[in-house]
């Protein structure tokens, strides 16, 4: 494991700690694995965690897990899961900050030429 990409996968500490107070629940079809609390901490819930199947991508958590893991949901995706509606899309990766991410058009990043501006733009002149 290098030092730099550590944060990539739950730390073996990390690991330890989760296995040795909470029980496994569940887990996703992206192989993020999900974990409640043995006993109910301070604020009388149980905690519930999630360990990230590599990078720790909080997009890539479906929202019956992502209402789970919040307590908006008592009873996790394993015994009710969420009806899928006709119009969801497969999840798609946050893609902010990498050579992939959206440029739209008039972008600076874009390679393109710039439009032109619209007719009724009248540029600010100091001397008017």
């Amino acid at each position: 494991m290098s030092v730099i990409g550590w944060w990539k996968n739950a730390t073996v500490g990390t690991r330890f700690d989760v296995n040795r107070r909470a029980i496994f629940i569940g887990e996703d079809e992206w192989g993020n694995k999900f974990y409640e609390e043995k006993k109910p901490s301070q604020e009388s819930r149980k905690r519930r965690y999630i360990i990230y199947n590599g990078a720790a991508e909080p997009s890539r958590v479906s929202a019956d897990w992502h209402g789970w893991l919040h307590h908006t949901f008592d009873k996790p995706p394993t015994e009710e899961p969420l009806e899928k509606k006709s119009f969801e899309q497969p999840h798609q990766p946050n893609l902010t900050g990498t050579l992939m991410a959206y440029k739209p058009k008039g972008s600076l990043a874009r390679q393109d030429d710039r439009t032109k501006t619209a007719s009724d733009y009248e540029a600010w002149d100091p001397n008017a």
